[in-house]
């Protein structure tokens, strides 16, 4: 089995509900499995700031899909949950992203891993901290390290995240 971490945010709608929502369907999956879930977090939007903050979340999930099958049931997640691509960085009522696969490095333009921002946003670090004291970016280094070197971000715990299963 292959362990991923996932990011999941959302700023539109119910964001906490669309987020469980979302983490359901993945583990539902009978070749998915949703092993441990971060605290939930509001954030300041980053790219774009005249929007709502975002709630975002870490996940780490258990597979023997390949990387390329994974994103493609996240975005069918997305999907199913009503995500709509419009603006990049605009509100968005749900976003799922891998962020590393164990032992994966890819600089193929469709699925980047690891993802190529996540040294850089706090709104990632802080909550797959939750997961692993001991987490590493690939090529960029410890999450703990990484984070302790970011400027102030504006991420805020909320709390577990309630409703999904």
């Amino acid at each position: 089995m292959t362990r991923v971490v996932i990011s999941l945010g959302a700023n539109l709608g119910d964001p906490a509900q669309q987020i469980a929502a979302a983490l359901t369907l993945l583990n539902r999956d009978p070749q998915i499995a949703v092993t441990s879930v971060s605290q939930a977090y509001a954030t300041d939007p980053v790219g774009r700031t005249d929007q709502p903050p975002f709630v975002n979340v870490s996940a780490l999930l258990e597979t023997d899909l390949a990387a390329a099958d994974v994103l493609q049931r996240t975005q069918a997640a997305e999907n199913a949950l009503g995500r709509v691509r419009v603006e990049r960085w605009g509100p968005r009522t749900l976003d799922i992203d891998l962020i590393a696969v164990e032992g994966l490095r890819s600089d193929d333009p469709v699925l980047t891993l690891p993802h190529p921002r996540a040294h850089e946003r706090a709104f990632v670090l802080v909550p797959w901290l939750d997961l692993d004291a001991d987490a590493e970016v690939p090529g960029h280094g410890r999450v703990a390290d990484l984070l302790s070197a970011l400027p102030e971000q504006g991420v805020r715990r909320l709390g577990a995240l309630a409703g999904w299963s």
